[in-house]
């Protein structure tokens, strides 16, 4: 029983400063979450309904949409609560769970990403032999891969904090995260394990990056060779390579926030940091596809003109 943790409820501290705010910032928050659910549910309800959107490129956009709302639910309604509450308290499952979140949900949207550049790389690079390649069971492996990946590689990440003996419960966050917890285990408790799933994690989702600009190499040398090419490649990969460069900046900013940053930001500051991958990509990423990619903004408009009439 040595390496049972003994605390039971954590403290989530970086909420403090905010609190002379806290109904202003709760209302913009309740509206942007609304706007969040509303774009995404939207782009989903599209997809599933119209037979002629159930291609490959956006079942996966689907599932990209589906991952958008899984990550915000885990952070949005637990903010929102804290923001109304006079104590911004969560239970110690609680707070592994919402750390599973917050980790899996980033994860499977690069996993999901990954597997929208192989997609574009088939039909633009290989375009005679992508009905062959990506069939029916093909794309469900893939689409498996993405959500159970991350899922696998976090339960055995959350699985060996669990394992840990804490000496503290004050997380200076919004929402839990996992280094943060193992960085409150007692003196001479063994964190190897946590290390070494934690770069192996790193590892994965690094190939995962290398694959995606492998596989752009090969559609810019290949939609370069006519106007065809070009046309199928901006209106289909730009959407896709504009979440990518999104995603992976904002994570980008935040890591090496954690890595160099300054703790001399202001507490406001460091929050807007740390969950800027929960405002921009869920709002911008259907927003893009759903402008950009000609059928789905051809079946909005023909809704909004049913609507209208």
């Amino acid at each position: 029983m040595d390496n049972v943790s003994v605390v039971r409820i954590f403290t989530l501290s970086g909420i403090n400063e905010t609190m002379n705010y806290r109904l202003t910032i709760f209302s913009f928050t309740l509206l942007y979450y609304c706007v969040i659910l509303f774009v995404n549910i939207s782009l989903i309800t599209i997809i599933i309904l119209d037979e002629n959107l159930h291609e490959p490129m956006y079942i996966l956009l689907c599932n990209f949409c589906i991952n958008g709302l899984y990550g915000t639910i885990g952070f949005y309604p637990k903010f929102l609560l804290d923001l109304l509450s006079s104590s911004q308290e969560i239970s110690y499952s609680g707070c592994l769970f919402q750390a599973f979140i917050m980790y899996s949900f980033a994860c499977a949207d690069l996993s999901i990403l990954a597997v929208m550049a192989y997609d574009r790389y088939l039909a633009i690079c290989r375009p005679l032999h992508y009905h062959s390649y990506m069939t029916k069971r093909r794309l469900s492996q893939l689409v498996c891969f993405s959500w159970f990946t991350p899922f696998c590689i976090f339960s055995i990440s959350i699985l060996l904090t669990s394992r840990l003996r804490l000496c503290g419960s004050n997380i200076q966050k919004l929402f839990c995260v996992n280094w943060v917890i193992v960085k409150l285990a007692c003196p001479g408790t063994d964190t190897v394990s946590n290390s070494v799933i934690s770069s192996a994690t790193t590892f994965i989702y690094m190939s995962h990056g290398f694959f995606v600009v492998w596989t752009y190499i090969h559609l810019i040398k290949t939609s370069v060779r006519s106007k065809e090419d070009r046309v199928k490649f901006m209106q289909t990969c730009v959407p896709h390579l504009i979440s990518l460069i999104t995603f992976v900046v904002v994570l980008l900013f935040d890591l090496m926030y954690k890595r160099f940053g300054s703790t001399d930001l202001p507490q406001s500051l460091q929050n807007l940091i740390a969950i800027e991958f929960l405002l921009i990509p869920p709002v911008m990423n259907p927003l893009i596809y759903g402008f950009k990619l000609t059928k789905i903004r051809h079946r909005i408009l023909g809704l909004v003109y049913i609507k209208g009439k």
